[in-house]
């Protein structure tokens, strides 16, 4: 392992040198390029010497124990804490998820249970919205279709990132968790005798894909256009607007109604597109490739649920990571953090007993 970091150490000088250098700035591509990996590195290099001089300063007690025994209550704190950083060097060399820089595109959708679905697929929307708020990310509903009772049948939302977010700490990092089928457990407001259902809403989550990612053949679209349903502006219902594109060669589908004209929902629908093709090469890409470093959390079938939210007991449970806290409604209300961070630790510790059985 400490061969590795000598050597990222030595990439890591180097890049502060070239850094330095002016004339790499007339670049800025390769300016961007260099200094990402430059903060990508720096943690890896300031733990290591931090490593490095703990195990200096337990070899200065050791010696100075030999005349004051009151240095060997010190030898034990240092100790623990050079075990505490070799942990954290282990986990900081484990290659990350390349797209853990990136915004998102995220979809609710309702499944089974009808309105009272909907309704929760809602709910769903504004816990998402107030989570972003509360983490300063800034958020876009780039289409919706609500229901009649001011729920919604699906809605697509970009989430990005605040500028200046540290290296691997986009969107995508906390949010790739949410993927998956979400269950309901309380009584609807459609239910008269009190009786208590459950139902379910999807969640996706695609990073968002720059136009240079994924390359898109105008030959390989379709584009229909159709009139808007729903509750709208003066341009719904009235005019062919909304736009379907259909990418032939994957089938991959994406459609928008909501925006002011035919050509901005084109656009809109395009950006899902983009998002959705990307998605599926990257998934047929880690299949194929058997990549042994993907994270159990990670793998999880979207067809399963991975989470229930019990109105009743005002509990909240994930059944990926084991997970349970009876603050239902805190969570709804944007207080996602413990339960994120759970599926964080696991797909760490995944990460850490793959690499390790790797070698």
């Amino acid at each position: 392992m400490f061969e590795a970091v000598e050597e990222l150490l030595s990439e890591h000088a180097v890049l502060e040198e070239r850094l330095a250098d002016p004339a790499v700035h007339a670049d800025q591509g390769e300016a961007r390029r260099l200094s990402k990996r430059y903060a990508e590195l720096t943690p890896i290099t300031a733990t290591y010497r931090q490593w490095r001089q703990t195990g200096e300063d337990i070899e200065t007690a050791r010696e100075l124990a030999d005349d004051d025994p009151d240095f060997y209550a010190e030898i034990k704190q240092l100790e623990q804490r050079r075990e505490e950083l070799t942990e954290e060097l282990r986990l900081l060399l484990v290659p990350r998820d390349p797209n853990d820089d990136k915004d998102v595109l995220l979809e609710v959708k309702a499944g089974e249970g009808g309105e009272e679905s909907a309704l929760f697929a809602g709910d769903l929307l504004r816990m998402y919205l107030r989570y972003a708020e509360k983490v300063g990310w800034k958020t876009e509903i780039i289409d919706s279709n609500e229901s009649d009772l001011g729920g919604y049948k699906d809605v697509q939302v970009a989430v990005k990132a605040r500028a200046g977010a540290e290296p691997g700490q986009g969107v995508w990092a906390r949010l790739k968790y949410e993927g998956g089928v979400h269950r309901v457990q309380r009584v609807p407001a459609t239910e008269s005798q009190g009786r208590i259902h459950t139902s379910a809403a999807g969640v996706l989550v695609t990073p968002e894909a720059e136009d240079v990612e994924v390359e898109i053949n105008a030959n390989d679209l379709r584009i229909d256009v159709y009139r808007s349903s729903g509750p709208g502006g003066q341009s719904v219902n009235t005019t062919d607007s909304a736009v379907r594109i259909t990418h032939l060669p994957t089938g991959i589908v994406a459609s928008c109604q909501n925006q002011k004209s035919q050509l901005q929902n084109k656009e809109a629908a395009m950006r899902i597109l983009r998002s959705r093709v990307l998605a599926a090469a990257q998934e047929e890409a880690d299949q194929e490739a058997s990549d042994a470093r993907r994270s159990q959390v990670r793998t999880v079938d979207r067809s399963e649920r991975i989470r229930t939210y019990n109105f009743p007991e005002n509990r909240i449970s994930d059944h990926r990571t084991g997970f349970k806290a009876y603050n239902l409604d805190q969570v709804l209300g944007g207080e996602l953090d413990a339960l994120i961070q759970s599926a964080v630790d696991a797909d760490a510790a995944a990460r850490l007993e793959a690499a390790a059985q790797n070698g």
